[in-house]
């Protein structure tokens, strides 16, 4: 069998794939990809910063650890990172809500629970609805989430007369590429971008201002192609499954669009 030749347990063989994420996340996907024969490309596009406003979130870390909070909502991967940075003890009174599976598994993964995640839609609206149907006396929730996030779940859980804390988590930043990496990407080297966020998607758009229509731009979920494409991006996959594995799994059912140096170093 030749670079060009995938097979079932090969899917992904001669494909270069641009992983967006570093540490633990980036490397775990980028395991998954070499599982299936792809060659993964670390090059990690946002870093997260801490909260402006530290003093606030570490109260309601407090708060939350002394049992002052009946829900808590995890929209990211990343406010995962942020509770376990600080060791952010969350008692069996509190349960715990994940946007979805990446986010669940996040938590699993340093030692919370998750006590419920969205049956259907994976986003902070749909989380929200979940929480209300389930809660019909109001409860004391706390929302961590990105500067940048809209406050959607707040206002709906507010609305449905909830009493919730809103509290910034982190902010997420850019962080520029090296020449190279631009250079693959724009010579087509680069066959999929995966793009896990809306950060990821302007990231993109921004660092990559010639991405050769060849190029697959996979987004995790609807949620997320919908940011990239606001962003300006030309997305070819949407994963059904919200999930990393899903993701690469819907990128592993095309047909491999090579680059005219796709193997030379």
């Amino acid at each position: 069998m030749n670079a060009q030749s995938p097979s079932a347990d090969k899917p992904l063989l001669g494909w270069r794939v641009l992983v967006p994420r570093g540490g633990p996340w980036g490397d775990g996907v980028a395991a998954t990809l070499r599982a299936q024969g792809a060659v993964a490309v670390i090059a990690p596009l946002i870093n997260f910063a801490p909260s402006a406003d530290q003093a606030t979130l570490e109260a309601a870390l407090a708060d939350l650890g002394a049992g002052a909070f009946d829900w808590l909502t995890v929209t990211s991967a990343t406010t995962v990172d942020v509770l376990y940075a600080y060791r952010a003890e969350i008692p069996a009174s509190t349960r715990i809500a994940a946007v979805g599976e990446t986010t669940a598994a996040a938590l699993t993964a340093v030692g919370y629970r998750v006590d419920l995640v969205p049956d259907d839609d994976n986003s902070a609206a749909g989380m929200a609805h979940q929480i209300i149907a389930l809660e019909s006396e109001p409860r004391r929730i706390l929302t961590l989430r990105s500067e940048a996030a809209k406050p959607v779940l707040t206002e709906l859980l507010a609305e449905a007369g909830h009493d919730v804390r809103s509290v910034i988590a982190y902010r997420t930043v850019g962080v520029p590429v090296t020449e190279r990496i631009a250079k693959d990407v724009r010579s087509g080297r680069i066959n999929a971008i995966l793009v896990t966020s809306g950060s990821v998607a302007e990231q993109v758009h921004e660092q990559f201002p010639e991405i050769p229509e060849r190029t697959v731009i996979a987004a995790i979920g609807p949620w997320t192609a919908k940011d990239a494409r606001k962003a300006g991006l030309g997305v070819r996959v949407v994963a059904e499954e919200q999930t990393v594995a899903g993701l690469i799994g819907a990128v592993s059912a095309l047909a491999l669009p090579h680059a005219a140096d796709e193997f030379v170093v």
